[in-house]
């Protein structure tokens, strides 16, 4: 089944003032990178890939999120202006923890899922910071670093689990980088 993305505004839209479009685009690609990383987290389990609980998956979806703030801050980088960029990419990464925030607390209770979400996302982004991401895409150690991640969520008490970092390196994360390209692209054109 494929995931549908509107990722475009009308006319009328385009003409708001830049900061406020800024944000506005933030709000938009956060729910597409929520969206993106869910159908990545159930794909996992239909490619046969076992989650212990919810929780896990939760962590699965947080891995994506931290990869995709990546990708739209380096995608950032090359076309917005640096105050932008940093307005831009700091709305983009609360919008993701609000997303967090509200998914976990449907399915574990009242709690603060924000905070550890947003210090999970400083830490990856520590990590990312040593790959490159070009106009071509992703490096290989880029894709390796997300795929590491997933995996050691996912462990592998399951045999099949131990494969997950190929199908997160080889076929979903490339995916998802795509689709979320495309969609800055049209959300910014």
């Amino acid at each position: 089944m494929a995931l549908r993305i509107k990722s475009r505004w009308t006319e009328k839209a385009k003409v708001k003032h830049s900061d406020e479009l800024l944000d506005e685009n933030a709000q938009a690609l956060a729910f597409i990178f929520w969206r993106l990383a869910l159908d990545k987290a159930k794909n996992l389990h239909g490619e046969k890939f076992i989650y212990e609980d919810d929780r896990q998956r939760v962590y699965v979806i947080g891995e994506y999120l931290a990869m995709l703030l990546q990708v739209a801050d380096r995608w950032a980088y090359l076309r917005l202006e640096e105050e932008d960029r940093a307005r831009f990419i700091n709305r983009l990464a609360r919008r993701l923890a609000d997303h967090m925030q509200d998914n976990a607390e449907d399915l574990f209770g009242p709690g603060d899922f924000r905070t550890p979400f947003i210090a999970m996302l400083n830490v990856r982004g520590e990590g990312y910071a040593e790959f490159d991401f070009t106009e071509e895409g992703p490096s290989y150690g880029f894709l390796h670093f997300f795929g590491t991640h997933v995996q050691k969520v996912m462990s592998d008490e399951y045999h099949d689990n131990r494969w997950v970092i190929d199908q997160v390196m080889e076929i979903d994360g490339p995916e998802t980088i795509d689709k979320a390209v495309k969609a800055m692209e049209d959300l910014f054109s």
